[in-house]
C-alpha cells in the first residue's frame, strides 16, 4: 500500500527557513513527479512547486520562486521543500501529492505558520 508521509513544518518568525519532506512508502516506480500544495487561510488551494523525480527537474510559484528550493532523493522516494526568507502569507497547510492513476496519492497535511 503506497503512503505519502510528510515532515516537518511548525512556527518560523519572518525571514527564517523551515523544510518539508515527503517520504513515499510503498512505492517502487521511478518516472513520477512530486507535488507541493498549500492551503492558505480564507484562500484557495495553490501549487507551490513540483519536482520531477527522474531528472529533478523543478518548477515553481511565481509567489516562492527564489525563496523555496525543491530538491529529491530519489532512492528514498523523498522530496524536500526547502523553504527560506519565510513571510507571513506562506502561513498554510502544506502537503504533498504524487499524481497518478487511477488515483493520486496524497499525504497528510503539515502546519507552517510564519509570525513573529
Amino acid at each position: 500500500q503506497v503512503q505519502l508521509v510528510e515532515s516537518g513544518g511548525g512556527l518560523a518568525q519572518p525571514g527564517g527557513s523551515l523544510r518539508l519532506s515527503c517520504a513515499a512508502t510503498g512505492f517502487t516506480h521511478s518516472r513520477y513527479a512530486m507535488n507541493w500544495f498549500r492551503d492558505p487561510p480564507g484562500k484557495e488551494r495553490e501549487l507551490v512547486a513540483t519536482i520531477i523525480m527522474l531528472d529533478g527537474r523543478a518548477t515553481y510559484a511565481d509567489a516562492v520562486m527564489g525563496r523555496f528550493t525543491i530538491s529529491r532523493d530519489p532512492a528514498k522516494h523523498t522530496a524536500y521543500l526547502q523553504m527560506d526568507n519565510l513571510k507571513p502569507e506562506d502561513t498554510a497547510e502544506y502537503y504533498c501529492k504524487i499524481p497518478w492513476s487511477p488515483s493520486d496519492y496524497w499525504s497528510q497535511t503539515t502546519q507552517v505558520t510564519v509570525s513573529s
